[in-house]
C-alpha cells in the first residue's frame, strides 16, 4: 500500500488515485536560462524515481513536466547575449535534455512549454476575468485578487492579513492588493509578445502550470510536485487561480524535495554557491550524482559536497564489485528482499531504506561467490532488477569499474593497463616478486586497483 506524504495536509496519507489504475501527475520544470544545477538534478530525480515507481506498481502513469521558455530572466539573459530570446531557450532546453539523459532520467510523456500554452493560459485569464478573480490594471497588467479566495495560505499555512502585512506595492503597479499577482504582463518595448484582447503582452510565471495541467491532464488530478521552494507562492497561486476557475478541488497530492545545501545555506543561483551539473560531470559519473541524491529521502536537505560524492562513487563501487562475474538468470518473484524493497519505496518512497535493502543483497552475494554457488547469479540479477526501479545499476559492472570517471584518469589507457597486468601476472610466474611488486606500485601510484583472487586477476579505476 503506497503512502505519500502530502504537504497540503502535513501528514502522509494513503494514495487512492481519482481513477483506478490510472494516475496523472505534473512536475514543476526547469526556467530555461542557464545551465541545470545539482538543485534542479534533484528535481529531475526525485521525480523520476516516483515515476519509475509507479509504472513499477502497474499503474497507468501520464507524467507532465513543463518549461518556461518565456520570463523576466529569460528576457533579460537573452538581451545581455544580444540574441533572440528563442535561441537562448532552445539551446538550454537542448542542454537540460543532455543533462537528464546523462542522469538516466527518463522523459516525461509530456512537457510543454509555456510559449506553446498561450491560448488555454488566456482563456483561462478571460474565465477568471468573467468570475471576477481577476482584473485589468491602469498599467495594462491583468491580476489575480488573492482576497476573493477565501482559501488562500492552505497549501503553505500563511495567513493573508500577516502576508498582507509585510508586504509592500509600488504605486505604479497598479495592484489593488500587495499579495496580488500577474496573470498577464503588458508588452514593453523591445520584449516578446503575444496578441490577446488584454493587449500585446505575456503570461505571468504562476498561470501558465495551471493552463497547461488543466489542458493536459484536466481540472482535478493526482499529484503535483516540485522544489520546496515552490510551495509558496508558486504552488499557493496555482491552487487559488485554478479552483477560482474551475470551481473544484486542484489537486489531491502535493509532493516537494527539500532544498540542496551547501555550508548550511540552499544552493541557488542567485546566492552565487550553486554548482553546474555538466561541471560536476567532468569529475564524477552521472550514475554518482543521482546515487548521491537517491541516498537521502527526497524531502530532506541535501547536503552537496565532494565527500559525499566520493561516498556515492565507493557504494557504487561495492555494488558493480558483487555484479562482476554474474550473469543474467531468472530470480524468485517477490523473493523478501524485494518485499522489503517495495515496502520501503511505498513509505513515501523511501529510497534511503530500499538501498539498505540492496547493501543487503550485496553481503549476500559475496558470501554465496566465496562459494562458488550458483545463486550468486539469480541474487546478482535481483539486484539488478531492484537497482533499476530507481535507475541504477544498468552499467556493464566490468566497464563501470575500468572506466573514467567524469575527465579524471590515471593518464593510462585500458590497454596500457591490461598490458601491464599481464606483465605483472608472467613476473609472479616466474616468481620474480620483485617486478611484481613493482608493476603493482605502478598502476596503484596511476590510481588502478589490482584484486586477484579465485576468478583470476583484474583491475578497476580507483
Amino acid at each position: 500500500m503506497l503512502t505519500i506524504y502530502n504537504s497540503l495536509s502535513n501528514k502522509k496519507e494513503t494514495f487512492a488515485p481519482i481513477i483506478p489504475g490510472q494516475v496523472r501527475m505534473y512536475v514543476c520544470g526547469m526556467t530555461v536560462y542557464d545551465y541545470c544545477h545539482i538543485g534542479h538534478a534533484r528535481v529531475l530525480v526525485v521525480f523520476d524515481v516516483v515515476y519509475r515507481f509507479l509504472k513499477h506498481l502497474g499503474y497507468e502513469v501520464t507524467y507532465v513536466r513543463n518549461i518556461t521558455d518565456i520570463d523576466d530572466k529569460i528576457i533579460n539573459r537573452a538581451h545581455e547575449n544580444g540574441e533572440e530570446y528563442f535561441h537562448l531557450t532552445g539551446r538550454f532546453i537542448k542542454a537540460m535534455h543532455e543533462d537528464a539523459d546523462a542522469l538516466g532520467v527518463l522523459r516525461p510523456d509530456m512537457e510543454p512549454c509555456a510559449t506553446e500554452t498561450i491560448e488555454p493560459i488566456l482563456e483561462m485569464i478571460e474565465k477568471l476575468e468573467q468570475q471576477d478573480y481577476a482584473y485589468r490594471a491602469d498599467n495594462g497588467d491583468v491580476y489575480f485578487s488573492v482576497a476573493k479566495f477565501d482559501d488562500y495560505g492552505k497549501l503553505s499555512g500563511k495567513k493573508i492579513d500577516e502576508l498582507r502585512a509585510g508586504e509592500r506595492v509600488d504605486v505604479d503597479e497598479g495592484k489593488r492588493d500587495p499579495l496580488d499577482f500577474v496573470l498577464w504582463k503588458s508588452a514593453k518595448p523591445g520584449e516578446p509578445k503575444w496578441p490577446s484582447k488584454y493587449g500585446d503582452g505575456r503570461p505571468g510565471w504562476h498561470i501558465e502550470c495551471s493552463a497547461m495541467s488543466n489542458s493536459l491532464l484536466g481540472k482535478h488530478f493526482d499529484i503535483h510536485g516540485g522544489g520546496h521552494d515552490l510551495q509558496f507562492p508558486h504552488h499557493e497561486n496555482e491552487i487559488a487561480q485554478s479552483e477560482s476557475c474551475n470551481g473544484e478541488k486542484f489537486v489531491n497530492y502535493w509532493m516537494h524535495n527539500g532544498f540542496v545545501q551547501v555550508n548550511e545555506e540552499k544552493m541557488s543561483k542567485s546566492l552565487g554557491n550553486f554548482f553546474v551539473l555538466r561541471e560536476v560531470l567532468e569529475t564524477y559519473r552521472a550514475e554518482e550524482i543521482r546515487y548521491f541524491i537517491v541516498s537521502s529521502h527526497y524531502r530532506s536537505q541535501l547536503n552537496y559536497s565532494e565527500d559525499q560524492l566520493n561516498n556515492a562513487r565507493a557504494a557504487l563501487q561495492r555494488f558493480y564489485a558483487a555484479l562482476q562475474d554474474t550473469r543474467s538468470v531468472e530470480f524468485p518473484e517477490n523473493s523478501e528482499y524485494q518485499q522489503r524493497f517495495e515496502q520501503a519505496l511505498c513509505d513515501d518512497f523511501n529510497t534511503v531504506s530500499a538501498i539498505a535493502v540492496l547493501f543487503d543483497l550485496v553481503r549476500e552475494i559475496n558470501r554465496v561467490k566465496s562459494a562458488n554457488s550458483d545463486e550468486q547469479h539469480r541474487l546478482a540479477s535481483l539486484l539488478r532488477y531492484l537497482g533499476g526501479i530507481i535507475g541504477l545499476l544498468q552499467a556493464d559492472a566490468d566497464e563501470y569499474l575500468k572506466s573514467t570517471p567524469g575527465q579524471v584518469g590515471s593518464g593510462l589507457s585500458d590497454s596500457a593497463i591490461d598490458e601491464l597486468v599481464e606483465q605483472r601476472l608472467q613476473a609472479r610466474a616466474a616468481k620474480d616478486w620483485a617486478d611484481a611488486d613493482r608493476i603493482r606500485d605502478e598502476l596503484s601510484a596511476a590510481g588502478i586497483v589490482i584484486e586477484d583472487g579465485a576468478q583470476g586477476t583484474r583491475w578497476r579505476r580507483a
